[in-house]
């Protein structure tokens, strides 16, 4: 079914704040809406409202027909116990929640004291759980799944999956949807390059509506035909027709604009005030001289002087008139931008790092034997499908990973530091700040809390223990730790999850004036592209591909 999705004077945000106000917006068939802001400028919130899971503070929110079938895929950083990956599935497509509703229709339907309008919410239910696939979701999931690389049992527990298999099952159930509108929060989390592929072409060939939040930039440039954009540093909302690309171009020229408008306002109203100010004086000099020089009986000098402080004074008003009428323009805020730098540290070894015909079995997967060597200050991308072994070789590399045959080697003097997947680099059962004066101890607590304030972590961030931040909360924190002390190896494993955009920019800044060495796994094309590289390494199936970058 088609179906328009129309927003109003919409407000949202929370009692005691709002984040955004006054957007209007229709998302019509086949429109790609990317809604895009730093974190805390309200993407989430605006999908949970549109999605009709929060109320907004102001103006209103409706589709056409008004029994369209909204789909809501919201961030899932947690994973719940005992569910299976039908179960998850069934949940995420909405067909679960259907199949409750039908199943209570019909039960009510049944009743001896069943209203008469118990048949209409039965026939209701009935066609809302035919739309939303849930008679054949079963059959379909099966083939998908393998289609996707996640060919397991699906009463396999989402519990037991890795974070790669995870992000496959919810894009599965993407796949798998029917809804009439559908919002997307982070969907390109976790994904591989596959993966990415597979949801690009989706959102492409959709008939229905979309808004999504996404950090990809790349993704951004391919799906996206409006933007929303949420700034929170200038407390203003803007819709701009066209692509990714073409917003970031339009931006920056508006950017440019208004920032040229205040400064010409500026030096005109301060040139204005300096003559002002110049004739003010003139005009007191005058009177002074006036009184102090001409005798009493010279009345002749004294009109003179008196008409020309007058004059002076006339000038004076004239001045502050044109001041008046002056038309006021704002100075544009400053955003608040995330001041990143790699600390470095004294150089290591001319090799950092060595694998000669390393090779360690987790399970049921094998890694290797594979033979590389990480020389000091080079740079090299690694890439790779989930589960094909990167981080296993990021272990084998530092250490935290012995070989079950060959052998791997660190090199003297090697300062490693970097941010993993799972952003553990601090005492998750510790307070924020004192997880980081632990791994900093020659930090005080006043310095230790200033530069956490730097990355955007408020007091009660700070305050709260490290396992329950939000994972983009946790990589701003490991991203300050490296800032905080010397690294001249640094490791990244999918840096860019969980950063806004203004974040991930800052990041590549920072790789750039970086010298150490590096080990960049990441899935972000736009990210592989911008940093400069020495090498990239290709892993699949436990092997590694070295291609040396011109």
């Amino acid at each position: 079914m088609s179906a328009d999705l129309v927003a109003k004077g919409l407000a949202g945000g929370y009692a005691h704040r709002t984040l955004f106000e006054s957007l209007d917006l229709t998302v019509a068939p086949g429109n790609v809406v990317g809604v895009v802001g730093a974190n805390g400028a309200g993407k989430s919130t605006l999908l949970r409202i549109l999605a009709g899971d929060l109320a907004p503070l102001g103006g209103s929110v409706s589709t056409a027909p008004a029994d369209a079938f909204v789909g809501w895929l919201p961030q899932e950083h947690e994973r719940v116990p005992g569910e299976t990956v039908a179960g998850y599935v069934a949940r995420r497509t909405g067909a679960a929640a259907a199949t409750t509703r039908m199943e209570d229709a019909a039960a009510a339907m049944a009743a001896d004291d069943a209203p008469a309008s118990a048949g209409d919410e039965f026939a209701h239910a009935l066609d809302h759980w035919q739309a939303t696939g849930a008679p054949d979701l079963e059959e379909r999931l099966a083939p998908v799944l393998a289609d996707l690389g996640l060919d397991l049992p699906t009463g396999t527990p989402m519990t037991a999956l890795s974070g790669g298999q995870a992000a496959r099952a919810a894009l599965a159930a993407l796949l798998l949807s029917r809804f009439d509108v559908v919002l997307l929060d982070e969907p390109t989390n976790d994904l591989d390059l596959a993966g990415l592929q597979r949801l690009e072409d989706f959102v492409g060939g959709l008939r229905a509506g979309v808004v999504l939040v996404s950090h990809d930039r790349e993704f951004l440039s391919r799906v996206v035909t409006r933007v929303v954009e949420l700034d929170v540093a200038q407390n203003a909302v803007a819709v701009y027709d066209g692509g990714y690309d073409a917003y970031l171009e339009e931006r920056a020229v508006a950017r440019r604009h208004a920032r040229e408008a205040y400064e010409e306002f500026a030096a005109t109203k301060a040139d204005l005030e300096g003559r002002a100010r110049t004739q003010r004086e003139w005009s007191s000099q005058g009177v002074r001289n006036a009184m102090r020089k001409s005798p009493d009986n010279d009345k002749i000098r004294r009109r003179a002087q008196t008409e020309s402080s007058e004059k002076q004074a006339r000038k004076v008003r004239q001045m502050e008139s044109r001041i008046a009428r002056l038309d006021e323009v704002v100075e544009p805020r400053k955003e608040w931008r995330l001041q990143f730098s790699i600390a470095s540290a004294p150089r290591s070894s001319s090799v950092v790092a060595t694998l000669d015909d390393a090779a360690v079995r987790l399970g049921d997967f094998g890694f290797g034997p594979v033979s590389v060597q990480v020389a000091a200050r080079e740079r090299i991308g690694v890439t790779g499908p989930n589960g094909a072994g990167k981080t296993t070789l990021l272990g084998l590399l530092t250490g935290r990973l012995a070989p079950d045959t060959g052998r791997a080697s660190l090199g003297a003097s090697v300062a490693l530091g970097g941010i993993d997947q799972a952003r553990t680099g601090l005492a998750e059962d510790r307070p924020l700040a004192d997880a980081f004066e632990a791994a900093v101890p020659e930090m005080t607590s006043a310095e230790v809390r200033t530069l956490l304030a730097k990355f955007g972590l408020r007091a009660d961030q700070v305050a709260s223990l490290v396992g329950r931040l939000s994972p983009g909360e946790r990589t701003r924190a490991a991203m300050a730790l490296l800032q905080a002390r010397g690294v001249n190896v640094l490791v990244l494993d999918e840096p860019t999850n969980h950063l806004d955009l203004p974040a991930i920019e800052q990041l590549e800044e920072a790789l750039e004036a970086y010298d150490g060495a590096l080990l960049l796994v990441t899935h972000d094309r736009r990210l592989l592209d911008t940093v400069r590289l020495d090498q990239r390494w290709h892993v699949e199936d436990g092997r590694v591909t070295v291609t040396h970058v011109d």
